[in-house]
């Protein structure tokens, strides 16, 4: 018997969970169907409810986005997939002007009950327009619900939540993420409402804030300072329309130092509005200015040199606890390998 399963697993039963839930619901996006089901992720679908509730569209971004707006406002529940972040920014104008709008313009009695996974994240040279990590334009748009998880624990949860939400939903997948593994006795029921703010590790000497693939960078950082004697308090913000600042608060209170994380770039960013409000909610306890490690200023780069440095990771991580900490410098111990792909254990998706 299987003991472990994976992040594209949960991904895959918690959409077949949805579709036994909601025989009207239907699935759609670019290769939905093909023998590698997007990276796994939506493995059997198509055998198991059959292709006029699980189907291939053509690439035609806005015109299949604003057909699956149509369907979910008609009153079918709507599963949309598409591989790259990058590419559905030819569909704003459906999801912005439309799937956003469309409740509030009706005084909430109109449901848009869609769901559109998006898959994020960098690696192997994909460059400036295959790799972008946009969650702060989505969570911009009043409306709009941001979903981004970390782990394979809760991500099924995640998105049967969402896909059962009436709502118009922005799921956003990290690539690297859709390997990880983690015990089947730690997944977290699908129809169970699933925290907000999730604490992942416990700690008293920082507060860590973060989400997707850099939850895991962090949890590398605290396993290192760990060693030393630091410990981090990580908690993942994996909704960012709605998120619960009480255990943040409590956090803080706690260390009095806060890190925030970001896989997008600085400015305007998921990390800025975050660092913000920790610092209006918890000015008085702060011990000193929340620091953001998030992207600079510039495109992500194609060459293997240039992103050697560009990403944060566990180090960066390190280097900020011990630089808010006033401690000496940790060894780096990390970066061992080729730096654009998470280990030697990952094989794809790039």
């Amino acid at each position: 018997m299987q003991n472990n399963t994976t992040f594209a697993k949960q991904v895959s039963l918690a959409q077949h969970e949805a579709m036994k839930s909601d025989p009207s619901m239907i699935c759609m996006g670019l290769g939905i169907d093909d023998p590698k089901a997007i990276f796994g992720t939506t493995e059997g679908l198509s055998e198991s409810f059959g292709c006029e509730r699980v189907f291939d569209i053509p690439t035609a971004e806005n015109a299949m986005t604003g057909v699956g707006i149509g369907a979910a406002i008609a009153g079918t529940r709507v599963l949309m997939t598409h591989q790259r972040v990058d590419f559905f920014l030819l569909a704003l104008d459906q999801l912005v002007n439309n799937a956003a709008k469309w409740s509030y313009m009706f005084n909430g009695k109109m449901k848009v009950p869609l769901t559109i996974r998006l898959i994020i994240g960098r690696g192997w040279g994909q460059g400036p327009t295959h790799q972008q990590s946009l969650q702060s334009w989505f969570a911009h748009i009043p409306g709009l619900k941001v979903v981004v998880p970390s782990l394979t624990d809760n991500v099924g949860q995640l998105l049967y939540q969402s896909i059962m939400d009436d709502n118009p939903t922005i799921f956003l997948e990290h690539r690297w993420l859709h390997n990880q593994e983690c015990k089947l006795e730690n997944i977290m029921p699908f129809r169970q409402q699933g925290e907000r703010t999730l604490e992942l590790r416990s700690g008293k000497d920082v507060t860590v804030i973060t989400n997707s693939y850099l939850s895991i960078e962090a949890l590398k950082a605290a396993d290192e300072l760990a060693k030393v004697g630091i410990s981090l308090n990580i908690l993942e913000v994996n909704q960012l329309h709605d998120v619960n600042w009480e255990p943040i608060e409590s956090s803080i209170l706690r260390t009095g130092y806060c890190i925030v994380t970001d896989i997008g770039h600085a400015s305007y960013s998921i990390s800025s509005e975050i660092a913000f409000q920790v610092t209006r909610r918890c000015f008085s306890q702060l011990k000193a200015p929340p620091v953001r490690l998030a992207l600079p200023n510039y495109p992500e780069p194609t060459s293997f040199a240039l992103t050697k440095n560009y990403y944060i990771t566990a180090s960066k991580i390190i280097d900020s606890v011990t630089e808010i900490l006033g401690v000496t410098q940790i060894e780096r111990v990390l970066e061992v390998g080729i730096h654009d792909i998470p280990g030697d254990w990952f094989k794809g998706p790039f």
